[in-house]
């Protein structure tokens, strides 16, 4: 027994609140810190996988004698000879057939997992994979979303609520309507490209599978795993200590993984699976292309009398994802008539999946986007358009709201931005050759909490440490959560290690929907309070250490029904070019009210990325999909362009106090507030520059030169 030093005899400065390095932070600029492709394991082999060539059909043959007689090859996996996995597999986000790797001969698209060849170097696995011939009795595809497609249909539901809500009558208040705009959009096909590839490594040992991934949630992808592999769930460990980025792409159990542990499984060795930047576009989810509809209909005074928001958006035939783009007005402006439709469309294409701020990025650029053609025609400024706009109860749901200060936001960006005196006649201001102008739109995410499960230690050394199964995939949650225990133990952040991205440490929600750190910080703080009020000055502290568990379940559920979101106000200041249309954003600034921030450093880089993220979106991202082979054309980053460092302009973050009065910090999360709206900025100032409105993303130059449109299959206008 030690003599405890646990409980200092003066409280040291809160922690919540200050900036503060990231606490890994020495470890990855100096490559300590290992990712899921750096773990090492004696016997490692190494598997490569082996997309289709076709769009759609069956496998006919895999001839795979000749590849296994190739140097260093011990096995090549595929529909014939690979390990069965459940059938009705029901993961963490519900029924997902994207999971059935080599379990059948169907090719649902392009770059399907066809067979995995695993060898004794990712070389020699590399250069058998694309040996290995592959036969296919091919059948014509489909890979065109266009609203006049008769295989669309209403979801009965979306991530974010029902597939559609429908209140007053649209029709007769847009007929007594003073103003209308009644506005297409599209957004296009767009790619996470995190910085770091996907990647497991899978190995057995003493009858427990061990597997490193790059992963958003350890916790619920080895309850995945298990589940599909047979196994019992404490018979997988899954660790992903330090994650490169995953913007949704890593919330759930990839090829990759999968396909790891069923190698290692059959050669009963440790076997690696790393994704090459191409094989990405594939196997990992997207964020779909969609065509919205918008309706709007308002007095006189620019109120709103009409809000209808039509959205659809493609789907694979593997498993159904709706990209609940118009659900974003739901909780955003309140009119009489007020509905919100989404159909989706399956298409023989890779299944969609959630990418940063899902639905809120594409339905915020139709409908903020809608909203200044309204005010434009109002003849009113677009923050007083939004100003007489602001709902006093969910316009929707009816629930009064846990905190809007949307329209302090914009009061203060106008100020900060300079928003004043604007002339809000377009094409008017000029600087040499450039046309340059100013847009603004609001930002909206919704604010949540999952439960979790966490532990407290005190050593005898005056140390604490903390174990949950959170990941930091770039947000610097670890640090956030080291801050937070800190002031729960009250003792200096120094004193405490946070331990995290181990499935063994108990539930906990994936670093997703902007829930990670609020949902995990809820669980800490309550640990470490607990083991706060455990210890006694001059007490004995077992060699062990002292511990405490606690969980959220109990305080989640019963959480009041609010509407909870983060909120915000965008403004961006672009040039265009008129001779070679060519749009530069000169400056952005974003004032949110996101709850309480924890460490304003690495909050103020999550929000600062997402902007980034927003113009990016506006200007550069387009997955274009050849409708001949079914396949992208431009499945790298030489072709994928993402804003790059000479694309992105002087930004300014800033932030109103708005905490959540339910949430023990008053976190509210931003890992995805930030993209919301600023693409729609982008697209205002265009407009307020050149005259022009683009409704379809992304502004490319010859866009600019020609003021067209882009083409949208099937007839608009007959879909009004």
């Amino acid at each position: 027994m030690t003599t405890a030093t646990n409980t200092p005899t003066s409280r040291p400065a809160p922690a919540v609140g200050a900036s503060h390095l990231r606490v890994e932070g020495r470890d990855k600029v100096t490559g300590a810190a290992r990712y899921a492709a750096d773990h090492p394991a004696d016997g490692l082999a190494h598997g490569w996988i082996v997309l289709s060539t076709v769009a759609r059909g069956r496998i006919r043959s895999v001839d795979d004698a000749p590849v296994l007689a190739l140097p260093g090859v011990l096995a090549v996996l595929h529909h014939g000879n690979a390990p069965r996995l459940k059938e009705d597999f029901v993961g963490t986000f519900g029924p997902d057939a994207t999971t059935r790797i080599l379990q059948h001969d169907r090719v649902p698209h392009m770059g399907w997992p066809v067979a995995c060849v695993v060898a004794e170097t990712p070389e020699q696995a590399r250069e058998a994979a694309e040996a290995l011939t592959v036969g296919y009795d091919t059948e014509p595809h489909d890979v065109r979303l266009r609203p006049d497609h008769p295989g669309s249909y209403p979801p009965e539901a979306t991530a974010m609520g029902p597939g559609s809500t429908d209140k007053g009558d649209v029709a007769a208040e847009l007929a007594a309507s003073d103003a209308v705009v009644d506005a297409w959009y599209t957004t296009p096909e767009e790619h996470h490209n995190p910085m770091e590839p996907h990647a497991a490594m899978a190995r057995w040992d003493d009858g427990r599978l061990e597997v490193v991934d790059s992963t958003q949630g350890a916790y619920a992808t080895a309850r995945d795993l298990a589940q599909l592999l047979g196994l019992d769930p404490d018979a997988v460990r899954l660790r992903s200590e330090h994650v490169g980025g995953g913007f949704g792409s890593k919330a759930q159990a990839r090829p990759h993984v999968v396909l790891a542990a069923m190698a290692a499984t059959v050669l009963g060795r440790p076997v690696r699976i790393a994704l090459t930047r191409q094989q990405m576009f594939s196997l990992i989810g997207h964020r779909s292309a969609t065509v919205q509809h918008v309706r709007l209909g308002a007095g006189p005074d620019g109120r709103l009398r009409a809000l209808e928001h039509t959205a659809l958006s493609a789907t694979s035939t593997v498993r159904e994802f709706v990209e609940p783009s118009a659900a974003y007005g739901r909780s955003m402006y309140d009119a009489s008539g007020h509905r919100t439709v989404h159909r989706v469309l399956p298409l023989d294409v890779p299944t969609p999946t959630y990418m940063r701020a899902p639905g809120e990025a594409p339905g915020s650029f139709a409908l903020e986007c809608a909203l200044d053609e309204l005010a434009e025609r109002c003849g009113l400024d677009p923050l007083v358009l939004r100003a007489r706009n602001e709902p006093a109860a969910g316009p929707v749901s009816g629930l009064p709201f846990a905190g809007r200060r949307l329209t302090d936001c914009f009061t203060e960006g106008a100020r900060r931005f300079g928003w004043a005196g604007r002339d809000p006649r377009p094409g008017v201001r000029r600087d040499g050759r450039w046309l340059v102008g100013t847009g603004t739109a609001a930002s909206s995410f919704f604010t949540g909490a999952f439960p979790a499960t966490a532990t407290a230690t005190a050593h005898p050394d005056g140390t604490f440490t903390v174990r949950i199964a959170a990941a930091d995939i770039g947000t610097g949650a670890r640090t956030a959560l080291t801050q937070l225990a800190a002031d729960a133990l009250e003792v200096a952040p120094d004193r405490v290690r946070v331990l995290i991205a181990d499935s063994d440490f108990g539930d906990a929600w994936v670093a997703g929907g902007s829930m990670g750190t609020r949902s995990w910080g809820w669980a800490v703080r309550l640990a470490a309070a607990d083991l706060r009020e455990r210890l006694t000055p001059g007490a004995d502290i077992p060699a062990g250490g002292l511990t405490v568990r606690a969980s959220t379940e109990e305080a989640v559920r019963a959480l009041a029904a609010y509407e909870r979101h983060a909120y915000g106000a965008q403004f961006a200041e672009v040039a265009v070019d008129p001779g070679t249309g060519e749009v530069r954003v000169r400056r952005m600034l974003g004032v949110f009210a996101a709850g309480r921030i924890v460490n304003p450093l690495t909050a103020r880089n999550q929000l600062t990325g997402g902007m980034v993220w927003g113009l990016s979106m506006a200007l550069h991202e387009e997955a274009v999909r050849d409708t001949a082979s079914g396949g992208l054309v431009n499945a790298d980053l030489a072709g994928y362009h993402v804003a790059a460092h000479a694309d992105v302009p002087a930004i300014e973050v800033h932030w109103l106090d708005d905490p959540d009065p339910d949430d023990p910090v008053g976190i509210k999360g931003i890992g995805e507030i930030g993209t919301v709206g600023s693409a729609a900025a982008v697209a205002n100032a265009v407009w307020h520059a050149t005259g022009v409105r683009h409704r379809d993303l992304p502004i490319r130059p010859d866009r600019v030169l020609t003021g067209a449109a882009a083409p949208v299959e099937g007839d608009r206008a007959g879909h009004r």
